[in-house]
């Protein structure tokens, strides 16, 4: 490890450059369902149409991913499953988003159930209040312990909800790294590996297609009603015209979003995402790594990227 710049105090790990900033991110809520289905192949079918259409709270209403495929013996009905996460900016902009996907995307789906995900919490929505109207009068519920489980019956037998789904307002949203590089190829498979490892953190998601973002963005724009427009500053086309971040030889700059369901767990898929950049970054054109913020104005959690580095 060496000191690249007295001014930003930039060092250097097996060849990329680390900047000396953080990642700003936000307080948000989340919630995590478990879908389960007769085989893993549709379980994991419905989950990535639940989540489908949400990379960014600013477009999408939700910020939605998988977390992870669980084993029979993982899953409240012994079938294969996959947990999903969601997050949005408050409970009242969760809910009916949580809502609305598990009745169309989750309710229609061949032989799927929806159970609760995120147990132990005070705050719960109502999963079951508008999709059991869907039995027209025919539903019925059953209590096992605590929780309350609803059969509605469809074309293929039976969809079962779990009446309540758990809820958690110390979520974060927004962690990030921006990596950048002089050979697009090599920089996309760097960045690959970064998502492959942060996939391996619990109570994580990377929200953006394949967990890569190349739509940088900054706040506000010259057009009304535009809330974000692109990162100048990380655009390498634009390197002439704007007080541009990139040196001479970087070609293209991608991004990683992380939101967690705890801050620790998004400092621990930062700090497996920035080990799996460098262990191969060099070697595959990566030659810096950054991350955005708002100088510390907006969000509530800063992520220091030297902080999380492997020592």
């Amino acid at each position: 490890m060496s000191e690249l710049s007295p001014v930003n105090k930039a060092i250097e790990i097996n060849g990329v450059v680390i900047d000396d900033t953080f990642a700003e991110a936000f307080g948000m809520s989340g919630s995590s369902l478990i879908i389960t289905a007769d085989s893993i192949k549709w379980a994991r079918i419905c989950a990535t149409v639940m989540t489908g259409f949400g990379t960014s709270v600013i477009g999408c209403g939700a910020e939605c991913g998988i977390d992870c495929e669980l084993s029979p013996n993982d899953t409240p009905d012994g079938r294969p499953g996959v947990r999903v996460l969601m997050f949005g900016f408050s409970p009242d902009a969760l809910t009916p988003q949580v809502k609305n996907r598990v009745g169309q995307c989750v309710l229609t789906s061949p032989g799927s159930a929806c159970y609760n995900g995120l147990l132990g919490t005070e705050q719960k929505i109502a999963l079951a209040s508008g999709v059991k109207f869907f039995g027209d009068g025919n539903q019925t519920s059953k209590k096992l312990g605590n929780r309350r489980f609803w059969r509605i019956p469809v074309m293929d037998g039976e969809f079962i909800c779990e009446d309540t789904v758990g809820l958690t307002t110390e979520a974060v949203g927004g962690g990030n790294m921006l990596i950048l590089g002089r050979e697009r190829k090599g920089l996309l498979e760097a960045t690959e590996a970064a998502v492959d490892a942060i996939a391996q953190v619990p109570d994580v998601i990377t929200p953006f297609p394949g967990g890569i973002v190349r739509s940088g963005s900054k706040v506000g724009a010259k057009y009304k009603g535009m809330f974000a427009s692109t990162n100048d500053a990380f655009a390498p086309t634009l390197r002439a015209i704007s007080k541009s971040e990139l040196s001479e030889d970087t070609i293209a700059v991608l991004e990683v979003v992380i939101d967690g369901l705890t801050s620790e767990a998004v400092s621990n898929a930062m700090r497996a995402g920035l080990k799996a950049v460098i262990d191969i970054g060099a070697s595959k054109g990566v030659t810096r790594i950054s991350a955005g913020n708002y100088g510390g104005k907006l969000g509530q959690h800063h992520y220091h990227l030297q902080k999380l580095v492997p020592q």
